[in-house]
């Protein structure tokens, strides 16, 4: 059984600077909760109750969102705001460890920092600004065919051609529908060396003898100890399934996908979907207007 997960979350947010240069990136808000809730969330609707988040210099923030609020829960009482303080709530009876990765030194390297954490234990990764649909079930859907297969398991999309050098790319062979045994791993790989368009997305189902290959791990690219070269080298010693996600992703992690995230998000919120439908149709019908 999946109980713990593990959050980086020690990113310097460079491309949403200013607005990152003293707040994190995963406390920007989407609709009304930070982009790291989301993935804490989803993570406890498929039982995880232990929340390893792996956090750096300047992110204090994270840790007091999930903290007990006494003088805030304690005016919502005085003022009868009962649904309120309940939201605030929802996420109390997790449990969150937090450990600073000191230097940046790559996904793989903070995954090795919650090794004391996790102990032998499998787990899952949730990268907080891969933000899944909350109408979408991925991790759910990992996590059963770990259980199937005993196997760590990736999340995998199909993306165009022209992108897939920003992500670690699989070669595969397919097994079922939308599930592969992986053959190969390559980070970032330029368009025309890329094995496949299947690209890993920020969700893992992993085992506890990841630690051993990233102890052993040199620096790859950039200088960084990459999770999928990590991966690479597990395979050579078990199998690794893939996982394709036929739902919807954002990727807050860019402005673009920040702004899609909160405006279709936005439009599912029964409080304030009605003015936003009317408010985009207004600003579309202005666009065309003006030519």
């Amino acid at each position: 059984m999946i109980r713990k997960a593990i959050l980086p979350a020690a990113g310097l947010g460079t491309r949403f600077l200013p607005a990152t240069k003293a707040s994190p990136k995963e406390m920007l808000p989407i609709v009304d909760r930070p982009m790291i809730q989301y993935a804490i969330e989803e993570a406890a609707a498929c039982g995880v109750s232990e929340f390893i988040i792996i956090t750096g210099r300047h992110k204090r923030t994270i840790e007091d969102h999930f903290d007990t609020v006494y003088e805030l829960e304690e005016n919502l009482k005085k003022k009868g705001k009962k649904q309120l303080l309940e939201e605030i709530n929802r996420l109390s009876h997790l449990n969150f460890a937090y450990i600073r990765q000191g230097l940046p030194l790559g996904l793989g390297h903070a995954i090795l920092r919650a090794k004391p954490f996790v102990k032998d234990e499998p787990f899952a990764v949730l990268l907080s600004d891969d933000i899944i649909d909350p109408d979408d079930k991925l991790l759910k859907e990992m996590i059963d065919l770990y259980e199937e297969l005993d196997c760590p398991v990736v999340a995998l999309e199909e993306v165009p051609k022209e992108e897939i050098h920003r992500y670690g790319v699989i070669a595969g062979e397919q097994e079922g529908d939308g599930v592969y045994r992986l053959t190969d791993l390559v980070e970032k790989p330029e368009p025309e060396k890329a094995p496949s368009n299947l690209a890993i997305l920020g969700r893992y189902i992993l085992t506890p003898d990841i630690f051993r290959v990233l102890e052993k791990m040199r620096p790859g690219k950039g200088g960084e100890y990459q999770l999928t070269d990590a991966l690479k080298g597990l395979l050579k010693k078990r199998a690794i399934y893939g996982y394709v996600f036929k739902g919807k992703r954002y990727d807050a992690g860019n402005k673009l996908g920040f702004l899609k995230a909160n405006i279709e998000l936005g439009l599912k919120d029964r409080d304030i979907s009605e003015d936003l439908k009317e408010y985009l149709k207004g600003l579309i019908e202005n666009f065309k207007k003006s030519g």
